[in-house]
């Protein structure tokens, strides 16, 4: 997707462009001789401790920054999640990290919502003179990463503060994060350079198949995948983006937009290697996935208890385990 936005010439004076916020006032206790010293070590532990003094709830835990707007959990068995669906998506895209025409040499990119941070170190390899910045709600990236990669604890709900715009902006996977996505579209329109590109990548996520073998007989399956869904968006984050991100793109000024469906089978049932391969992917990731992907949604929206969810998700476990069912979701 690309902006036409021409951009905003920088102001000759920053006060005088910023004269429609209201001025800032001073704490009086900042006040004083010398410099922050101690004060200033105080402030930051105290910050550093509203990212990383996670929540912990029914066994797993979840991010503490803006805690609570995010319902899946940010411990090792969602970040191994994260990471083999990172495989399944490369494969849909015939092994590419991205579609958008970036060029050889894009300088500043930004990862919306990058998780473990997988997608934006591997563009970091692939794009060695590219600035590469990824944010997300919690800071469990690894930190032995590429040079040119860096990353940030920011929710991209809030107000854009970054000091320059961008060539490319990436968002993938954001299913059940977003409360707000037109105003996502908006901000990352504003923060694009002139003749810049945008990808969002995501789903549908209700299960279907070609052969109607899911509708006739995969009723466990589909009933926990409608509630879960259902769960999120009763939460107010947007379970099903996927088929609205062309009107979304439209609404916030895009040109050049390419849509773009794509299947997403579930086990190893298809014949060509490639979606077969896919599928395996993708069987591992909800295999592995379940808990995570249903305890909020249903503990938290419906009230259920922990109990009750892991006894609906056996029944949905089951059915996924069976090769006569043909499952398919789009992203």
């Amino acid at each position: 997707m690309s902006s036409s936005n021409p951009g905003k010439p920088i102001p000759a004076d920053p006060a005088a462009a910023a004269s429609d916020q209201p001025a800032l006032e001073v704490d009086p206790q900042s006040i004083g001789d010398g410099d922050y010293g101690d004060e200033m070590n105080s402030y930051t532990t105290s910050l550093k401790s509203s990212i990383t003094d996670y929540q912990y709830e029914n066994g797993r835990r979840y991010h503490a920054f803006r805690a609570g707007s995010y319902p899946l959990p940010n411990d090792d068995r969602e970040a191994e999640r994260l990471d083999i669906f990172h495989h399944a998506m490369t494969l849909s895209l015939g092994g590419k990290l991205h579609l958008a025409p970036v060029g050889e040499h894009p300088m500043r990119v930004l990862d919306i919502g990058t998780g473990t941070g997988i997608w934006a170190i591997q563009m970091g390899d692939e794009y060695p003179s590219a600035d590469i910045l990824g944010v997300d709600l919690s800071p469990t990236q690894p930190t032995f990463i590429p040079l040119n990669v860096s990353f940030e604890v920011d929710d991209v709900e809030s107000p854009w503060t970054f000091s320059a715009p961008f060539d490319y902006i990436h968002c993938r996977y954001m299913s059940a994060s977003i409360g707000d996505w037109p105003r996502l579209f908006s901000q990352t329109f504003k923060h694009l350079k002139p003749g810049g590109w945008a990808e969002f990548h995501d789903f549908d996520f209700h299960f279907y198949s070609d052969d109607k073998s899911v509708e006739t007989k995969g009723e466990k399956i589909v009933a926990w995948c409608d509630k879960i869904l259902e769960g999120y968006d009763k939460l107010g984050r947007e379970s099903t983006p996927g088929p609205k991100l062309e009107g979304w793109a439209k609404e916030a000024g895009f040109e050049n937009i390419t849509n773009k469906v794509l299947k997403y089978p579930m086990g190893i049932w298809p014949k060509d290697k490639n979606y077969k391969e896919q599928g395996a992917f993708n069987y591992l990731q909800l295999m592995n996935g379940f808990e995570g992907l249903s305890l909020a949604s249903l503990t938290r929206a419906y009230n259920m208890s922990p109990a009750d969810v892991y006894e609906f998700i056996a029944e949905a476990r089951n059915d996924l385990k069976r090769p006569d069912l043909h499952i398919l979701y789009n992203g």
